[in-house]
């Protein structure tokens, strides 16, 4: 047997040394990848845009190729337009790419205390995404709140039959009743409740403030360290005025629950159970806790009400979508009671038209910025440490050598028959990528070219997103808005921010017969 002497052993450490400095020399020789070309200082700060950030992405990618960069005063920020990009990074290679970068404003405001800003690597990172996946994150988990969404949306139904004016209210009053009976098992009064609009307000706040484009700020550290008195340093006193909402929003409804418990009267909740299994809180872990549970509240009240909204507005651009799966639903329950959770399986055009919901507006379409924790190399491109890799989610939902026609909203895109395969299921992307995926979406998170089956991990969304959708047209027909004899048809346009929502737009709804009207005021009651 060989014997390895000193020299031999300095060899191999020196050999694998320059191995390694070799590789290092090869990566940083790598051009980043394309953009817009530069300035001196500046970089490309003059070309970031400020609204609609995702169609710019998309428009770069067209010009430059899918993997794009931009230098922003020394910050490089490296855009991903399509999903095999993504998965390949964000969800292969998550350790070196699940951490986030900072954001000034998030620290000044306290975002940086919720689950998405918070450091892959810190041990609260790691707990609350358990206590999230245990709460919401596998169909076992959701199961135990299926009869909450069901009585809320049958609530819903009931309000927008007395007032279809009031839509999108409702859909924001539903979908905020849903998640703060999940989270702290408090039963809301309606649009006005003190708690649902703080959890509007703070993911309005945050849809404007984290847009990577939107503040100065993000773009230049430094600013956050000047006194107040000084030009340009406005929004300082913006975010004092939403770290109160904030603060407010976290602290308040986490009140609710200690009071009810004290009394005995608690509902179950995510909040109630997660005091339960720990008696012996200490000050840390409840701080922990209450900002968890707002995570769950502010996130929930305010994406699913966007993809609603963009369902009700895709209904009246496409009625004959909304026929053929009111004539499934039809075939498939009748009209002696609504659709439930149980249904779902029974129902593939309804499913089909839910994953369509999901891809033809994607609620973050910009995608959420991931960060590049070390030096590395991608297809021929050098990404430095620290870059912010921005997925743009939209650009992927409407690529079109991946969905056919990607404007048109077409859930047979994804129903598979004889000599066509179904297109990749959109929920891959529109829930995140890596380990930063959102905690309540499916919890079986796959490359987007993988087919999903329509009984896989369902949560929180998607389950609210199907219900709601089954529910309305079960008994309502939605329909074009009229005035003077002539149709007004809304536009496909989306508002800018983090979260996005559609633009508003004129519809009529009203019930399909005198049986449907009998059966909304026969199911759950305010």
């Amino acid at each position: 047997m060989p014997i390895i002497t000193p020299l031999t052993a300095l060899d191999l450490v020196l050999g694998l040394l320059g191995l390694y400095i070799l590789k290092a020399l090869l990566i940083k020789h790598q051009p980043v990848p394309p953009g817009p070309r530069p300035l001196l200082i500046l970089g490309n700060l003059l070309d970031m845009p400020k609204e609609r950030s995702w169609e710019t992405f998309t428009e770069w990618g067209r010009k430059w190729g899918p993997i794009v960069s931009i230098s922003v005063l020394g910050q490089r920020i490296v855009i991903l337009n399509r999903a095999e990009d993504a998965v390949e990074l964000l969800d292969k290679k998550g350790l070196i790419y699940s951490d986030r970068p900072s954001m000034p404003i998030s620290r000044l405001v306290g975002w940086d205390r919720w689950l998405v800003f918070t450091p892959y690597a810190d041990e609260r990172f790691r707990y609350v995404r358990k206590m999230f996946h245990q709460a919401i994150g596998t169909s076992a988990a959701m199961s135990q709140y299926h009869h909450v969404e069901e009585q809320e949306t049958s609530r819903f139904l009931q309000r927008l039959l007395v007032n279809p004016e009031r839509l999108e209210d409702h859909i924001r009053t539903t979908a905020g009743a849903v998640i703060i009976r999940i989270s702290y098992g408090y039963h809301p009064d309606g649009p006005d409740d003190h708690f649902v609009k703080l959890a509007t307000l703070a993911m309005e706040h945050f849809s404007e403030g984290a847009d990577p484009g939107a503040l100065l700020v993000n773009s230049i550290p430094a600013l956050a360290d000047l006194p107040e008195w000084m030009p340009g340093t406005g929004f300082k006193q913006t975010a004092r005025y939403w770290a109160k909402n904030l603060s407010e929003m976290v602290e308040l409804p986490y009140k609710f629950v200690k009071e009810q418990m004290a009394l005995g009267t608690a509902e179950p909740s995510i909040t109630s159970r997660a005091i339960e299994a720990q008696p012996d809180l200490n000050p840390d872990n409840e701080a922990v806790l209450k900002w968890a549970g707002s995570a769950i509240f502010a996130g929930g009240a305010d994406t699913t009400v966007a993809s609603i909204y963009a369902f009700f507005k895709a209904m009246v651009l496409y009625p004959e979508v909304q026929r053929k799966a009111q004539s499934e639903i039809d075939a498939v329950i009748g009209n002696v009671r609504l659709p439930a959770c149980s249904d779902r399986d029974s129902l593939p055009y309804v499913n089909a038209l839910v994953l369509e919901v999901f891809r033809w507006h994607s609620v973050a379409p910009g995608g959420v910025p991931h960060m590049a924790k070390e030096d590395a190399s991608y297809k021929g491109h050098f990404i430095p440490k620290g870059s912010t890799i921005l997925p743009n989610v939209w650009g992927m939902a409407h690529d079109p050598t991946v969905y056919h026609d990607p404007m048109a909203f077409n859930p047979d895109r994804f129903l598979s028959r004889p000599g066509y395969t179904a297109e990749p299921d959109p929920r891959s992307i529109a829930f995140g990528f890596g380990r930063r995926i959102c905690p309540g979406a499916s919890h079986q998170h796959v490359h987007p070219f993988v087919r999903l089956t329509l009984n896989t991990g369902r949560a929180l969304a998607d389950t609210s997103v199907f219900l709601s959708c089954a529910m309305a047209l079960a008994v309502f027909n939605i329909s074009a808005y009229k005035e003077n004899g002539k149709t007004i048809l809304p536009d496909i346009l989306q508002s800018s921010g983090v979260v996005s929502h559609p633009t508003p737009f004129k519809y009529n709804i009203k019930p399909r017969s005198e049986a449907a009207q009998r059966l909304i005021g026969t199911q759950g009651s305010d």
